[in-house]
């Protein structure tokens, strides 16, 4: 049967694309599909939500009894339900991807570390393995280049996105600021039209535009002396997002527990 896995959150956008694009991964079996108990799929076949043929699976609220034929579970839900979701699959025993964003003021460091502890637990803004070496150059750019060049990071989704910065732009701006041995609320200035006066030194602007059916697009400048670097990424296609979660997904059901990044995979 190989990998069995769990999508959380199946009814919506992302939930939708992972159940789309397992099918690229023979690796993979889906056992469970888990939507809110208000979710108007509930009883529904996966496969004919997601708009491909019938799975033979239907949508349920039962994360418990899902949980119990997994390997690996994947919470791409809202981030008022991820605390139920991580303390279920703590006591499964269950690995966990949480790709949900927005989930600083409902689930905290200190939770994620206590789970951490009896699951393989990774929580990734952004699952596009593009994204992830993007992050990766970032931290090694901020790491490389005199403080004289400033870090600004310019972002623009779909009208419909809940949360702004992005996860995937404050994934980018910790990664400067860790690399350059700022701490993160000193560093993020956040949107610099909230406030006038020049530029303080060593804080990361954001400028967040939304509109339209943006996928994604980031890019990150460094403004030196005379001269720009650019480091950018644009996403066109969402199973991009799908097809890198499901590949950390079956590399987490290998892992012991501990807390891990999409970085680890790539490795």
């Amino acid at each position: 049967m190989g990998t069995r896995a769990v999508i959380i959150g199946v009814a919506g956008r992302m939930g939708r694309a992972l159940t789309r694009t397992a099918a690229e991964f023979p690796q993979l079996t889906l056992t469970g599909a888990i939507a809110s108990p208000e979710s108007a799929a509930l009883g529904r076949d996966a496969g004919e939500l997601a708009g491909i043929a019938p799975l033979g699976l239907a949508v349920s609220a039962d994360l418990a009894g899902a949980l119990q034929a997994a390997d690996v579970a994947l919470d791409f839900s809202l981030p008022e339900a991820c605390a139920a979701h991580l303390e279920a699959c703590r006591a499964s025993g269950t690995p966990l991807l949480i790709g949900t964003t927005g989930l600083t003021e409902t689930l905290g460091e200190a939770d994620l570390a206590q789970a951490a502890q009896h699951i393989a637990l990774l929580v990734a803004s952004n699952t596009s393995l593009g994204v992830t070496l993007l992050t990766e150059l970032v931290r090694q750019a901020a790491a490389s280049l005199p403080l004289e060049f400033d870090v600004e990071i310019f972002e623009t989704h779909h009208r419909m996105k809940r949360d702004a910065p992005s996860g995937t732009a404050l994934m980018l701006a910790r990664a400067a600021a860790d690399a350059r041995g700022l701490a993160p609320t000193e560093a993020l200035a956040g949107a610099r039209s909230a406030r006038g006066g020049p530029r303080r030194a060593g804080e990361i602007g954001f400028a967040v535009a939304r509109g339209g059916d943006v996928v994604g697009e980031h890019d990150v400048r460094f403004l030196g002396p005379g001269e720009q670097l650019v480091l950018g990424h644009r996403a066109t296609d969402r199973s991009i997002f799908a097809r890198g979660a499901l590949t950390a997904a079956l590399w987490l059901a290998q892992q012991p527990a501990g807390r891990y990044e999409m970085r680890d995979i790539l490795v």
